[in-house]
């Protein structure tokens, strides 16, 4: 079984937004550490007042789309598939 949830690393263990379920205490994992990616805002037309802007607005977004209910659609395309 794989399962794949995003973290964070802080003081030397990883911190899950929830914990997994039917995951059994003792589960060996594999751990990747990623390199953040920055967006080039300026190189797509975007500068700081229209960036700023368009994080006001989607901030009100941010309860849902980080609900645990919301996971469903993290593999949607794949799942869409399967029909």
């Amino acid at each position: 079984m794989l399962k794949t949830l995003e973290g964070t690393y802080r003081g030397g263990k990883i911190e899950l937004p929830e914990t997994p379920r039917d995951v059994r205490e003792g589960t060996p994992v594999i751990v990747t550490f990623l390199t953040p990616s920055l967006i080039d805002l300026r190189a797509r037309g975007i500068d700081e007042a229209q960036a700023a802007d368009l994080c006001a607005r989607l901030a009100t977004f941010a309860e849902d789309w980080d609900s645990p209910e919301m996971s469903i659609y993290d593999n949607y395309d794949a799942a869409k598939a399967n029909l």
